[in-house]
């Protein structure tokens, strides 16, 4: 007997994001290694923000939010903030509740360029690829696709 295609308008969920998220999915490696490196670098970021004026888009979604951008080959910042409006692995990857607003992308842009001119965004990317090493089997090859091109100026990301 064929079922009903029943379909529900709105609907609330009371499971978290994270048990969404399969136990053995390989993003909870990463985001469990990029999590304790931004900890580490939390005072970093403390002096490169006022204590006063109108709140930025935090510094460790940025960067949680470009590796993705990354390892899903994301074409556009657009097309990333597109992600972030449905997909429940981004969300949770980069550290939003499940109801958030998502970022505008031009405020998004804004605020990823004011990152990525400081020396900081290339430190952390540098921390990661440490780590990962023994992970890589070609490490040279995962370095250039990060696209990281040794200019202390900029970070560029290909």
């Amino acid at each position: 007997m064929r079922g009903d295609d029943n379909q529900q308008e709105g609907i609330f969920s009371y499971i978290s994001p994270e048990k969404r998220v399969p136990v053995d999915h390989p993003l909870r490696a990463i985001r469990k290694m990029v999590d304790e490196i931004l900890k580490e670098m939390s005072p970093k970021f403390q002096k490169l923000y006022s204590d006063v004026g109108r709140p930025s888009i935090a510094p460790e979604r940025l960067l949680r939010s470009l590796l993705l951008q990354i390892f899903y080959s994301v074409r556009s910042e657009r097309m990333l903030i597109e992600q972030l409006q449905y997909n429940l692995l981004f969300r949770w990857f980069v550290g939003m509740e499940m109801d958030e607003a998502v970022w505008n992308h031009a405020v998004y842009s804004k605020n990823r360029e004011r990152l990525l001119n400081e020396e900081i965004a290339e430190s952390f990317f540098r921390r990661v690829l440490e780590r990962a090493k023994p992970y890589i089997s070609d490490f040279g090859q995962i370095y250039s696709f990060f696209g990281i091109r040794a200019n202390r100026a900029k970070l560029h990301l290909i």
